[in-house]
């Protein structure tokens, strides 16, 4: 089915958007297979907005009377809409953004709210927008990811004397949710762990995450000694946990493409599930079983990190913001379906573009790194007393007055940081 098929009414004149931080206004309204696309008409206004219909996580439809709008409506919408009402329908968006567009014509609103409904909801990953953008600036060519086991194994050379790489999972046939190559210890043969996938939920036999390289071990820091994380299915609290541990205690994980590489290797590659626990967020009506904000959970635990060490991450929060953003709706391919299995079976890495690939590009680079960051080979642990955990207002208050003059105080102080790193430098 084509996507015109959902769209009965493909543009309204004269409707009004109101919407967080802004006065309303009034313009036209056009729906796309993909986006909400408002231009406002006012005299000297250039304004638009954009919205992917992906980012939209429930819409709720009311009747308002026409002749409280007189001063929005022309006379000619008013005499043409015989029914002397018009339809409001309220946007709730992903981002815990709302918007509410006051549309002439019931007939012409409850078409524009089907075709939102519809066209938000397809679960046909092939047909997502991720799989028709195509920025200027980026090559479907381009290298999908930022890291692998391979690569992993590489770096590390004292992995080599009691750790191997093993390719057990080369066609995903013992762990749908593991990457082909896993890297496991040297004593255990590929017959043994095969043996062992069958008694563990989804097939997800041990396999190493993190090895430390002042004293050996595989994990945690202080007494030396190696650790296994085990969770019941593997692919949420346990990457959760493990993500965390090694921001910690690994430097190179707190650099900008550090950090971005551990995202890659510890969630995409590690097999959480982000088509089933991202499909809705905080204002869906329904409720899936598999529903959860796990990746969302991590990036609040990596932002009361970051505001305890503000010196020792190379990233600011814009970058935790733009992740949490991306994860429910994208313009990239990322975060699409639920392991590296299915993305290489639907074609997401040929045919999408990544995100962290985008988000390393000089003129992104800038913007989402830390100007104060001090770089430091100590571990970072963080306080977790009551009195030390705060509200990221950041996210869950991203829509208010008072979060935007925050905002604007933030960019004044990391320019100014900025001019004085590039004057000290002359």
């Amino acid at each position: 089915m084509e996507f015109s098929d959902h769209i009965k009414t493909a543009n309204v004149e004269d409707v009004v958007l109101r919407q967080p931080l802004h006065p309303p206004s009034r313009g036209t309204l056009c729906i796309t297979g993909h986006h909400l696309l408002f231009s406002d008409r006012e005299e000297g206004s250039s304004q638009q907005v954009l919205l992917l219909l992906r980012n939209i996580d429930a819409i709720e439809k009311s009747v308002e009377n026409l002749l409280g709008y007189s001063g929005f409506f022309s006379n000619a919408v008013l005499s043409d809409r015989t029914s002397g009402s018009s339809g409001t329908i309220t946007i709730k968006c992903k981002d815990l953004r709302v918007l509410q567009l006051d549309i002439p014509g019931m007939e012409q609103c409850l078409n524009i709210a089907h075709s939102i409904e519809t066209l938000s909801c397809l679960d046909n990953v092939s047909a997502m927008y991720p799989f028709f953008y195509r920025p200027t600036d980026l090559s479907l060519r381009d290298q999908w990811g930022l890291s692998t086991p391979e690569k992993q194994y590489t770096q590390i050379k004292q992995l080599h004397k009691k750790w191997r790489l093993s390719s057990v999972n080369e066609s995903y046939s013992v762990c749908p949710s593991y990457p082909p190559m896993v890297i496991v210890p040297n004593s255990i043969d590929d017959e043994m762990l095969k043996k062992v996938a069958k008694f563990r939920q989804a097939g997800r036999f041990p396999v190493l995450c993190y090895y430390h390289r002042k004293n050996g071990m595989v994990r945690v820091n202080q007494d030396g000694h190696s650790a296994l994380v085990h969770g019941y299915e593997g692919t949420d609290c346990t990457l959760l946990i493990c993500t965390l541990a090694q921001l910690i205690m690994d430097p190179s994980c707190r650099t900008l493409e550090g950090f971005l590489a551990l995202l890659d290797r510890e969630w995409l590659q590690a097999g959480h599930p982000f088509q089933q626990r991202c499909a809705h967020s905080a204002y869906s009506h329904a409720r899936l079983q598999y529903e959860s904000p796990v990746f969302l959970l991590l990036l609040d635990c990596v932002w009361q990190l970051w505001r305890q060490f503000p010196l020792a991450l190379g990233f600011s929060e814009a970058l935790l913001l733009r992740l949490a953003n991306e994860v429910y709706a994208s313009d990239y391919g990322t975060f699409l379906c639920n392991n590296d299995q299915e993305r290489c079976a639907l074609g997401v890495k040929d045919r999408t573009h990544c995100l962290f690939w985008a988000l390393l590009r000089p003129s992104e680079r800038d913007y989402y790194s830390n100007p104060l960051y001090e770089p430091t080979e100590l571990a970072i642990w963080p306080s977790v007393h009551p009195q030390s955990l705060q509200l990221w207002r950041g996210f869950f208050l991203r829509w208010t007055q008072q979060a935007r003059h925050l905002e604007a105080v933030q960019e004044e102080i990391r320019t100014m940081v900025i001019e004085w790193a590039r004057a000290t430098q002359r």
